[in-house]
């Protein structure tokens, strides 16, 4: 499968966006989804994932209640809603495929390219 994700940007604090993951492919519907980010001079972390079904999901502590993670499989995309945008949320953000409900990042195997998004103050 492959990844495009789209709809970073630059937000000011408490400014919200909506970032889009694009797959293609006929097993888009088989995947967990997750969404990663990455800020400069730090490890990469998953932020939200959700199950293959869109059963399961679940969250960083630093994004619960203002982050939240959704799938089309119709349409082959997962969404993540970020509210109430703070400056520490200023990462490259990834879409990720992987197992059923890929917890851990070790679980991903399809990487997409990361959009930015910059939460100014």
């Amino acid at each position: 499968v492959q990844l495009q994700a789209s709809g970073g940007g630059l937000v000011q604090v408490g400014g919200f966006l909506r970032l889009s993951c694009a797959a293609s492919g006929r097993t888009f519907s088989t995947y967990g989804m997750g969404w990663f980010r990455q800020a400069p001079g730090k490890e990469r972390e998953l932020v939200a994932y959700i199950s293959w079904s869109g059963s399961n999901t679940g969250y960083a502590d630093s994004v619960k209640g203002r982050f939240t993670i959704s799938r089309d499989n119709d349409k082959k995309a997962v969404f993540l809603q970020m509210n109430s945008l703070k400056s520490e949320d200023t990462a490259v953000y990834y879409c990720a495929a992987g197992g059923r409900a890929p917890i851990s990042e070790g679980q991903y195997n399809y990487w997409g390219q990361g959009t930015q998004v910059t939460v100014s103050s």
